[in-house]
């Protein structure tokens, strides 16, 4: 069974007063919830004092990036062995926002990952398409590149700390969704794919997310499709009501393999 997760990215947003009224409200409206992994992820600013609040919760800490190297000369950077200090559990790794507007390179983003899984923490790789990808048929050879990339020269055994999120760039922050069975078609791809390269038990046990434009009202729907494991969502991360609608999704009609 691979346990459905729910991770809210929070992108540049959230003073530390905001932060804790968010978690405060999170908190003790999840603190029963025990078949879904919550995941938040705020700015590096506050990640220390969320990590304080979130002690006696069962939300999980994450950050939104890192860079590489462990120490050293790199003014501005923050790495993955400060990030598991200061209590964070996953990293957000290859988000298209850094992959577009910063040029992060699949290179670049499996350094990130081999540092991430070298601190003891787990990766959330992200992958997607742009519109122009999609609409001139290199889908799928854009999400191969962007997935074998990013795993390369990663032993099996340490696939059990990495997590899937496929965003397709089209559906991020423009409120298009891809539907359900677009999201379940690139879903079962990127599961193929990875049965490739690591294996069957590997690939039924890797959980994949859907991120882009996930709200309360299309949760349910993305959800009840056999290769979806659960949601990375940005906006409806940063309202308590949607999040916890969106944590709460219907599970009547999903499917867990």
């Amino acid at each position: 069974m691979r346990t459905p997760m729910i991770a809210g990215n929070w992108k540049l947003h959230k003073t530390k007063n905001e932060a804790f009224e968010l978690i405060r409200t999170l908190s003790p409206a999840t603190l029963e919830i025990d078949d879904v992994e919550i995941v938040v992820a705020p700015v590096f600013t506050v990640l220390d004092a969320v990590a304080q609040v979130l002690n006696e919760s069962n939300i999980k800490l994450a950050a939104q990036n890192c860079y590489p190297e462990p120490f050293g000369a790199f003014t501005g950077e923050v790495s993955a062995e400060l990030l598991k200090d200061v209590g964070c559990d996953y990293v957000i790794i290859g988000h298209s926002e850094r992959r577009k507007i910063f040029n992060e390179t699949d290179l670049f983003i499996n350094k990130k990952i081999h540092s991430v899984l070298d601190a003891d923490l787990k990766a959330i790789l992200c992958v997607g398409e742009t519109l122009d990808e999609r609409e001139n048929g290199q889908m799928f050879a854009v999400l191969k590149n962007q997935l074998t990339n990013g795993l390369a020269n990663l032993e099996h055994r340490l696939m059990d700390k990495i997590v899937i999120a496929y965003e397709p760039v089209w559906a991020i922050g423009t409120g298009r969704t891809a539907s359900p069975q677009q999201a379940q078609e690139i879903h079962f791809f990127l599961r193929s794919l990875i049965n490739d390269l690591f294996g069957p038990d590997v690939s039924e046990k890797t959980r994949l997310l859907y991120g882009g434009s996930v709200k309360p009202d299309n949760i349910d729907d993305l959800m009840a499709q056999p290769d979806l494991d659960g949601a990375l969502v940005g906006g409806a991360s940063l309202k308590s009501e949607d999040f916890l609608r969106i944590i709460k999704f219907k599970k009547s009609n999903s499917s867990f393999s």
